[in-house]
């Protein structure tokens, strides 16, 4: 099984401006990404940017870089550009491995790919993990999914779902017994040909409301494949907090 690795990366960030060239554990934390993402053993690795700063950072780790359109709305446009940039052939697994993720492990990676390949049945492949708190379950920033009997995504929600009538009409502070729940983990696989088909589909009134991006898939009758990742996907960086916590993790970081 053969698959690429795809970063989306962007400097403009509302929340935390040159991200992907911010400094972690002494190198930016787009080459992080990057060593991750070459771990997986992808056959090629490829950062999306629309940015000369990023390229030339990029260039001087030695990684191979592909500048797209400034004009994209999403990460999976960018992914797009690139395909057809790179003439991947329709059936290439593509994995999207977001631009802020330096502690994704390189497992997880792989098995997203392989559970994209294995279940031909979906156009895409995602992960996700058990929620094992309340204050989890309902944080809007944690995205919830709901699966079928075959691990096909039902729905992705930023409420807590599925609703335990009986148990949360007693209390929200605590989980119940007998009802799992799972946090989505932003990992994604698709095949080039599906990923051209998806960005060419007009976003859908559900999407808009909850800014979930993969809704459009199942709006339109797509199939996401979601695996319980088999290992902690690690912090994601957002915000400032965020990337002292993951630098923390990894060691020394400078911060000027």
């Amino acid at each position: 099984m053969e698959f690429v690795v795809i970063i989306p990366a962007r400097y403009a960030s509302e929340r935390l401006p040159g991200k992907p060239l911010r400094e972690i554990a002494g190198k930016t934390m787009i080459q992080q990404v990057y060593e991750r993402a070459a771990a997986s053993g992808a056959a090629d690795v490829v950062v999306a940017t629309d940015d000369e700063r990023i390229e030339t950072a990029v260039k001087a780790f030695g990684g191979d870089v592909c500048m797209t359109a400034s004009t994209h709305c999403s990460g999976s446009e960018r992914l797009a550009e690139v395909v057809t940039r790179r003439s991947y052939g329709d059936e290439q697994i593509i994995v999207n491995l977001q631009g802020d993720e330096p502690l994704m492990p390189p497992e997880l990676i792989r098995q997203v790919a392989q559970d994209l390949h294995t279940n031909r049945k979906a156009d895409l492949a995602t992960l996700c993990s058990r929620i094992h708190s309340a204050a989890e379950l309902f944080d809007p920033h944690a995205v919830k999914v709901v699966l079928d009997a075959d691990g096909y995504a039902l729905y992705f929600s930023r409420a807590p779902i599925p609703w335990d009538r009986d148990a949360f009409a007693i209390t929200t502070e605590q989980l119940p017994e007998n009802c799992e729940h799972y946090r989505h983990v932003g990992l994604y696989a698709y095949r080039a040909g599906y990923l051209k088909q998806y960005t060419a589909l007009p976003p859908s009134p559900l999407e808009r409301l909850e800014s979930l991006e993969q809704l459009r898939v199942l709006w339109h009758g797509g199939h996401i494949h979601v695996a319980e990742a088999q290992y902690q996907p690690g912090q994601g960086v957002d915000t400032p907090a965020d990337l002292e916590k993951v630098a923390r993790l990894m060691g020394k970081a400078d911060f000027s």
